[in-house]
């Protein structure tokens, strides 16, 4: 019988530590192919490539996989991979892992969740893995025995139809990460601020920053997950119809 066949991509670029650390770990699982920005990528969301060319070319590593380094978004590497590099329709697509926490609204923007959105509508079973940690030297091994589990679980068992996962993982050591909490996204959003700034040639310009803010109380949800020591898992879709409004509009004079 064929190793199922992994397609590992990310929105750091093929050169960052968290995607090096999880080609490590995904090798024993089957066959892995690269295939990954070759710049950072961060907040690009869903995004896909338009009015440019993408260049897309196979680079030389240690890992013992082959590694395609792409110009395009991760959504684009994704598309390229399943259309033209990879031998056959992928069995598992595996996202990551990214710098940085992806819980609650920060799915909506993370170039990481897209790109495994975008295996999920291809029909491929997808994991998006991030890492509560910004610095460029994290522990990313500290999560291993969990996201080696979550892989060998998706593998055997698949995933819904349109389902894919979002991973979190608590800025902790491998021996304080507690378990695995399978919850929901937390009500939670970027309270942003503009600063407004103006460049040496008197060109006014602005700066976004902001704050995280957690409305959510509940012990639920992924944010509760993190801040208490376990791996989050939030299963997503990409059909965002709120079923549950449908009913009422019907009854409105639209």
């Amino acid at each position: 019988m064929e190793r199922p066949l992994i397609l590992i991509t990310n929105d750091d670029g093929v050169t960052a530590p968290g995607i090096r650390n999880l080609i490590n770990m995904a090798k024993e699982f089957g066959e892995v192919y690269v295939v990954a920005p070759d710049s950072p990528q961060s907040g690009m969301g869903h995004a896909v490539t338009l009015n440019k060319a993408i260049f897309c070319n196979e680079i030389e590593s240690n890992s013992g996989v082959k590694e395609f380094s792409c110009s395009g978004t991760p959504v684009d590497c994704v598309k390229l991979a399943v259309a033209h590099i990879l031998p056959r329709k992928p069995d598992l697509c595996i996202s990551g892992i990214n710098h940085g926490s992806n819980s609650s609204i920060n799915v909506i923007y993370s170039g990481t969740m897209s790109a495994a959105v975008e295996a999920g509508i291809e029909g491929i079973p997808a994991i998006g893995f991030s890492l509560d940690d910004f610095d460029y030297n994290a522990n990313f091994a500290a999560g291993e025995k969990h996201i080696k589990g979550i892989i060998k679980e998706v593998l055997e068992k698949k995933l819904p139809k349109g389902i894919v996962l979002n991973v979190n993982i608590p800025k902790l050591g491998e021996d304080e990460i507690k378990g695995i909490k399978v919850c929901r996204q937390a009500d939670a959003k970027w309270d942003e601020k503009f600063d407004k700034r103006e460049d040496p040639r008197g060109r006014q310009y602005y700066w976004m920053c902001g704050e995280f803010v957690n409305y959510d109380k509940g012990d639920d949800t992924d944010e509760y997950a993190l801040e208490n020591g376990y791996v989050s898992v939030v299963p997503v879709r990409f059909d965002l119809t709120a079923h549950h409004v449908l009913s009422e509009l019907k009854n409105w004079n639209l």
